[in-house]
């Protein structure tokens, strides 16, 4: 007779009789590894749940960033703080920026007409000069005996004619009493002719002479600024030398040009031709200072067809030698002033439906309302329908609004919170920021007396930020929250507190 394989097992030599401990061993460690897994993942359950409800419940469960104790109020709507302006009239300028280049109306390089030496230099470099000043002499002596040489030659050759004239006359008379040949008559004749050609170049001769020894004296052509001189007294010079001894810019008035587009190019011609004078303001290169204000001057006559640009010009009366020939400045021109209605350029925004504003109502709530934009300039926005004089419109913090969402004004204190009860609203102050006292039967009456406030650990500070999913305003709540934690700030604690709380109701083994 065969036994069972159950009774072959546990009378086999190999694996003997089972003892009950042996028995009993395996499940008793499968209950343990059960409890472990729950434990663990009411741990991750709860890390999770904590995280979502920060990430998804910012306004009801922060303190110093929208929860209780925060300035939305506790248990109400939070609020955001806002920028904020004015709708206001003013005389709305209109104008056009480009980017010129200073130009002197004149810039003359001091070059000898007359070569020689030169003995004096009568300037200093950088000096202003006036027109007809004496800057430079070149030794004259060359020149003064040419003068003199011609003077002689001139005098010489106006006794010959005098001569000849008389002979002249003497040899008509005799001709009159036919005494005389016709044929000496004419002859003496032709030799006056002759003597008076001589005369006329014997006189060009001696202005020339007169003319190269005033070269020898240099003047400045114009009024203007004198640069670094090139050569130095006792060296040669060359009559028309290609460096020249200095240069002469012109500074007051000066000009600057700049290229405007080819667009607005009516607009400009329009104002010109009704004789408005267009205001035109140079700026240095960062647009923080104002060089100088001139006048728009003219138009070039052609389009670049590289750039579609057209070249104009301003004058500027530059009495205070801010501008620099050669200089790149900005330049901004007024084409015309406009009286408008006007909001600052960031309260304006772009939506499907077009532009739109956040007008702030009295109780303070916002109210998106679209608008019709007209001129725009770099600081101001002509607002041509949708809103009215003196309306409130959000200028900066508007990417957390909506319609409805009630707002406070930076510089202005928090608006007052309504209690968990809904009772009567209380002034913020050190008070707010005390926890209500729980109700009979709550469920925080019942809950055991709060614990000693303890600081996050460095694991729970970047869990905190790390729930701010990448958003940077939320990232910079969570910051200023851990600050206030670490500043001992009474609402900060408080919500760490509540948060500590609630973490160790949902794990209660920790």
């Amino acid at each position: 007779m065969s036994l069972p394989p159950s009774a072959e097992r546990h009378d086999s030599p190999v694996h003997g009789p089972a003892t009950d401990a042996e028995a009993a061993t395996p499940p008793r460690r499968g209950r343990r590894r059960g409890w472990g897994t729950v434990l663990a993942l009411l741990l991750v359950a709860a890390l999770v749940g904590g995280s979502w409800y920060l990430i998804k419940h910012p306004a009801a469960s922060r303190g110093g960033f929208g929860g209780p104790g925060g300035p939305g109020g506790m248990g109400g709507a939070p609020t955001v703080t806002v920028g904020h302006a004015k709708v206001q009239r003013m005389q709305l300028p209109i104008t056009l920026d480009a980017l010129g280049t200073v130009t002197p109306l004149a810039t003359v390089t001091l070059k000898p007409q007359v070569g020689g030496v030169l003995t004096e230099v009568l300037f200093n470099e950088g000096q202003q000069v006036k027109k007809g000043q004496l800057l430079a002499r070149i030794d004259p002596r060359p020149y003064e005996q040419a003068l003199a040489q011609a003077q002689g030659t001139l005098q010489r050759d106006e006794a010959q004619l005098q001569a000849a004239r008389v002979t002249l006359q003497r040899y008509r008379t005799l001709l009159g009493q036919d005494s005389i040949a016709r044929q000496e008559v004419d002859t003496q004749a032709a030799l006056v002719g002759q003597l008076e050609g001589t005369i006329i170049t014997d006189k060009a001769n001696v202005a020339s002479a007169r003319l190269n020894l005033e070269f020898t004296r240099l003047t400045s052509p114009v009024d203007g600024r004198i640069g670094l001189r090139t050569v130095d007294p006792g060296n040669t010079v060359a009559a028309n030398a290609s460096t020249g001894i200095a240069v002469i810019t012109q500074m007051n008035p000066i000009d600057v040009q700049f290229a405007v587009p080819q667009d607005q190019v009516p607009a400009i011609q329009r104002q010109s031709g009704a004789g408005a004078q267009m205001q035109v303001v140079a700026m240095d290169r960062n647009r923080t200072e104002t060089l100088d204000t001139g006048r728009f001057s003219t138009l070039d006559n052609v389009v670049d067809v590289s750039t579609g640009t057209v070249k104009a010009k301003a004058r500027f009366d530059n009495t205070g030698a801010t501008l620099f020939p050669s200089q790149f400045v900005n330049v901004r021109i007024t084409l015309r002033v406009v009286d408008a209605l006007v909001v600052p350029v960031t309260a304006v925004r772009n939506g499907p439906n077009g532009p739109y504003v956040y007008v702030i109502g009295e109780d303070r709530k916002v109210q998106m309302r679209t608008v019709q934009r007209g001129e725009t300039t770099v600081e101001w926005v002509q607002v041509r329908s949708g809103l009215k004089e003196g309306d409130l419109v959000v200028t900066e913090g508007g990417d957390r609004l909506d319609n409805g969402t009630r707002v406070s004004l930076q510089g202005e204190a928090p608006a007052p919170a309504a209690n968990g009860a809904g009772g009567k609203r209380t002034a913020p102050g050190p008070a707010a920021v005390r926890p209500a006292a729980p109700a009979a039967g709550s469920e925080a009456a019942q809950a055991p007396a709060p614990r000693p406030v303890t600081p996050p650990t460095a694991e729970q500070r970047q869990r905190i930020l790390d729930s701010a999913g990448g958003d940077a305003t939320k990232l910079a709540e969570r910051k200023a929250f851990l600050e206030g934690i670490d500043k001992g700030d009474p609402a900060a604690l408080e919500r760490w507190q509540q948060l500590s709380q609630r973490r160790r109701r949902q794990s209660p083994d920790q």
